[in-house]
């Protein structure tokens, strides 16, 4: 990469606030909707598919032969035995695919994708029963805006709504709270169907109905990766529609390892997000309130709008400079400014359109989830989701794990440790609003959590060159190990690199009750991939040992080969956890026979 001049860098950051605070204050209501994930050579065959970001941690291209779209529980048996009967691989795709591993795509060339968007309809809602009845590939925004408009209500959900019910069941996907059955959607699953492959006698198909009765079966569909086999139908239990009152409380983060338990047990919605580089962290104090409580609130977080592509392209650019030039401070700067401006229009809340201060109080409904961005009025890319591959945007690794309560402090005061080793090593999270910090409960799942947590939810720099390293790569690479073995964090089965899913399986004590379900249900494993088999522990490769490995979370390295040598990147224990081996930077000049080490900046 050229390296801009101080006075170009200058002028580039100076457009890059200008663009920024420009485009924060103003309310886009267009977006260009995201690409089809995908993509046919022959109307519906001889197709690729990726994920929202257009990428999968190894940088794999996914084929398959056929892609089909059953518009009907009855259309979708038919399919599914058909393709038992040719003994083909199967996987089910959803609408936006944002699952970042490879859960959707199947072994070799030849597979079946199953994709769920015309399983799109709300079946049936029950006011006085308080449930909802929804195909699997009806989106969390359809089941929030439909259950709102009866005076019902879906309590717990992730943040972002451009997921599908069946996607979200699958990766076991969660809001934030400690209160009740905490908050994962599976657990306010009442009832499901679900379509698996079978023998001759069945007709190479059986449909399944599955609830509390019958614990085993249901407490493995709930969170199954798409192994079992479709689901075809989900039932909901709902609530009345209630009133939210949110407030953000900015702190320094000396005391968070002592109050992040408390507080979460204090308030229902809490969430905690974490700046570690600027020493503070930010409270998001949310709890219930009568129903008469004044105020006609809206969440629509900043970071889930449309944006401007061309603001995109410039933090990106702004960001890769950075990094080709070492500039730790520039980073710093810049999520100084962006936490800064999101504190100022309070994070994307709103009372009657605008925002004017603290608390803001809405009905659940419109103050539980977001993602504006997918409204989609096509403006020919003007506009996007950070994260649309088609445009010079977003480009990230996502490292996502649960730590249980009696570790979390301990966690904590390491990363805090490493931030008074290298002050400046996380400003790169803060420019993506730092850590979030969501509140999970133990889960009756067999592939749930197995314990109430915090969930550490930690965005940062991918290169598009697998080969460059990231600045402070090491201390990236240290916390990763230290929440993921030091602290045994469970993994977000939706998110991570294949780092994350190493010994995964022997963390979870009911594994070898979901694997028999699943050994019921797909006796040839048509609906298993060699990924999810590697995932599951029935395989091994899950880490890939090549060049650069270690890099892309590939692998943790073992050699400096894993690193990045030519770069001055070499395979080093941690900094602190002496068990991590990380991919540490030394530039490494020869002077007259001496070696002389300069470390990060």
């Amino acid at each position: 990469m050229t390296i801009l001049c101080s006075e170009k860098m200058r002028k580039l950051l100076h457009l890059f606030k200008s663009t920024l605070i420009f485009f924060l204050f103003i309310n886009l209501v267009i977006s260009t909707p995201p690409e089809d994930p995908i993509k046919c050579f022959s109307k519906n065959t001889n197709c690729t598919i990726t994920n929202a970001n257009g990428i999968f941690p190894d940088r794999s291209i996914c084929q398959v032969s056929k892609v089909i779209y059953p518009t009907s529980e009855e259309e979708l048996v038919l399919m599914v035995a058909l393709a038992t009967k040719n003994n083909m691989k199967m996987k089910v795709a959803t609408r936006y695919s944002h699952s970042i591993p490879k859960l959707v795509c199947p072994d070799g060339q030849k597979g079946l994708l199953i994709s769920t968007n015309n399983l799109n309809k709300i079946l049936k809602i029950d006011v006085v029963a308080k449930t909802m009845v929804v195909e699997s590939g009806v989106t969390l925004r359809e089941i929030i805006s439909e259950a709102g408009k009866v005076g019902l209500t879906l309590p717990y959900t992730p943040y972002w709504w451009g997921i599908t019910i069946g996607g979200l069941m699958a990766t076991g996907a969660h809001g934030s709270s400690l209160w009740g059955k905490g908050s994962a959607v599976h657990e306010y699953v009442v009832e499901l169907r679900i379509v698996s492959p079978s023998n001759f006698q069945d007709g190479y198909v059986k449909v399944r109905s599955l609830d509390e009765s019958d614990q085993d079966h249901f407490n493995a569909a709930k969170v199954s990766l798409g192994v079992l086999g479709v689901i075809s139908q989900v039932t909901l239990k709902l609530e009345s529609l209630f009133k939210r009152s949110i407030t953000y409380k900015s702190k320094n983060d000396i005391d968070l390892g002592d109050e992040l338990i408390s507080f979460g047990r204090k308030h229902e919605f809490a969430d905690v997000t974490w700046y570690p580089s600027q020493r503070k962290a930010v409270y998001r104090i949310d709890d219930r309130v009568s129903i008469n409580e004044h105020g006609d609130g809206l969440y629509d977080s900043i970071p889930f709008r449309p944006t401007l592509s061309a603001e995109l392209g410039i933090v990106r650019i702004a960001e890769e400079i950075q990094e080709a030039k070492r500039d730790a401070k520039g980073k710093c700067d810049g999520a100084k400014l962006i936490t800064s401006t999101l504190t100022t229009l309070g994070f994307g809340l709103s009372n009657n359109g605008v925002f004017l201060g603290y608390p803001i109080v809405g009905f659940n409904n419109r103050m539980q989830s977001s993602g504006t961005c997918l409204d989609s009025l096509n403006d020919g890319m003007i506009t996007a989701c950070a994260w649309d591959s088609r445009i010079k945007g977003q480009f990230y690794h996502q490292t996502t794990f649960s730590i249980p309560l009696s570790f979390v402090k301990y966690f904590i005061e390491d990363v805090q440790k490493l931030v008074n080793l290298e002050p400046k090593s996380l400003c790169g999270l803060e420019l993506n609003n730092g850590i979030l910090m969501r509140y999970v409960t133990a889960s009756s799942a067999y592939l749930g959590k197995t314990g109430d947590a915090v969930d550490f939810d930690i965005t940062y720099y991918r290169s598009k060159d697998p080969l460059q390293p990231r600045l402070f790569e090491d201390i990236l690479e240290e916390i990763e190990q230290i929440g993921l073995f030091k602290y045994k964090g469970l993994p977000h089965w939706g998110k991570n690199r294949n780092l994350g899913f190493v010994g995964a399986i022997e963390k979870y004590p009911n594994a070898q009750r979901f694997l028999k379900v699943k050994a019921e249900y797909d006796s040839l494993g048509l609906f298993s991939s060699e990924w999810t088999d590697q995932v599951l522990g029935l395989k091994e490769g899950v880490t890939i040992l090549k060049d650069g490995c270690a890099l892309e979370g590939l692998c943790i390295c073992s050699q400096d080969s894993h690193c990045a040598p030519n770069h001055g990147y070499f395979c080093k224990p941690g900094r602190i956890y002496k068990d991590a081996r990380v991919c540490a930077y030394n530039d490494v000049k020869k002077t007259e026979g001496q070696s002389v080490v300069k470390d990060e900046l």
